[in-house]
């Protein structure tokens, strides 16, 4: 074993949540009256959060408090659907159950909402996943450290003994921020060119990959 324990990242990397992003994206949009969003526009909002998001999918003149009106609606319809049509991607379960069975401790660390990551760890990585952080007051969300270093102490392990797993740039941002390496996935939300372009150097092709990385 070369580490102790892996931090996941959540949505891209875990869980494929992109159908269920869309659809509250797009009744936030819907129910201020503001221009709908394609899945793949989605796809390239999402990474820093949901108020990011939502910043990213309304028009460039809206309002603040327009804006505001649409990330509530957002929250609060996410709340509800968050699990209508996310799933792990596939491979993922067993290569988690491997882990565990090999003694690996593990965290995910999402810039998703807290209740948002309660509601998925309860579903998917119960008896799996030790800690679970989502995005919440007083802890500044990735690419800053703060997650990491929280999930680190929750896992009583250090970060020489940890690596990081994600699937985005604020990913790969994260892990050098908090001092960890990184393994960037190739089946989530960014191309395998953009994360290169971004500084990625380990890449996983599919989650058995990660087994004979760390």
């Amino acid at each position: 074993m070369k580490y102790k324990a892996v931090i996941f990242d959540l949505d891209g990397t875990l869980t494929d949540t992109l159908e269920d992003l869309y659809l509250s994206t797009n009744y936030a949009l819907r129910s201020c009256g503001l221009p709908e969003r394609q899945p793949d526009e989605v796809r390239r909002f999402v990474g820093n959060g949901v108020r990011k998001l939502i910043e990213r999918a309304v028009p460039r003149d809206t309002e603040p408090a327009m804006l505001e009106q649409c990330f509530e609606a957002f929250r609060s319809h996410y709340v509800i659907h968050c699990q209508d049509h996310t799933r792990l991607y596939p491979g993922v379960a067993s290569m988690l159950t491997a882990l565990h069975a090999k003694g690996y401790r593990m965290a995910v660390v999402s810039n998703k909402m807290q209740t948002g990551v309660t509601e998925l760890a309860r579903i998917f990585f119960q008896g799996v996943i030790d800690v679970a952080i989502g995005e919440q007051p007083g802890i500044p969300r990735k690419p800053a450290p703060d997650m990491v270093r929280a999930a680190l102490g929750g896992l009583g392990v250090r970060a020489s003994e940890t690596v990081y797993v994600g699937d985005s740039d604020v990913d790969i941002q994260t892990a050098a921020n908090a001092g960890l390496p990184c393994i960037s996935v190739l089946w989530g939300f960014r191309s395998r060119e953009f994360l290169i372009a971004h500084g990625a150097t380990v890449m996983a092709s599919e989650p058995r990959d990660i087994l004979s990385l760390v």
